[in-house]
């Protein structure tokens, strides 16, 4: 079971940017990668924030939440052992407090399946998570 790595949870101000890395070790390098990141917040549901999805010799694609469009970006490199992806966070708002979290998913599929698989909030292998509080 592949189980990703979150850090870089931090305490920033309003206005503020922050990087998430994510790290999910598997070998030898998946053909299909889909890989995103979810936040809960106090008191509410988990939720979606963005997710990639690439197979091996392509382009990667991106799907956002509508509260990540314009100001979060996904960029994921790997090595012979692990796939990485992390998630550049700008503008960051007091309302984008959250525990953050990263998923995975190596199983074979199309950009549909992985971004089915991102609302429905339906990954098999999860992080533990990483605090990120935004002060006004």
């Amino acid at each position: 079971q592949v189980q990703p790595v979150e850090s870089g949870g931090v305490s920033v101000q309003a206005g503020g940017s922050l990087k998430l890395p994510c790290a999910a070790s598997i070998s030898p390098e998946p053909e299909n990668t889909c890989m995103g990141w979810f936040r809960q917040a106090p008191g509410k549901e988990r939720e979606g924030v963005s997710v990639m999805y690439k197979r091996m010799y392509r382009y990667g694609r991106t799907y956002f939440a509508d509260s990540a469009k314009g100001r979060f970006t996904l960029s994921r490199h790997s090595n012979q052992n692990t796939v990485f992806l992390d998630l550049a966070m700008n503008s960051l708002k007091p309302e984008d407090t959250a525990v953050y979290y990263c998923a995975a998913d190596f199983a074979d599929g199309t950009y549909s399946d992985c971004v089915r698989r991102f609302v429905t909030n339906s990954f098999p292998n999860w992080g533990q998570g990483t605090q990120v509080t935004v002060s006004s």
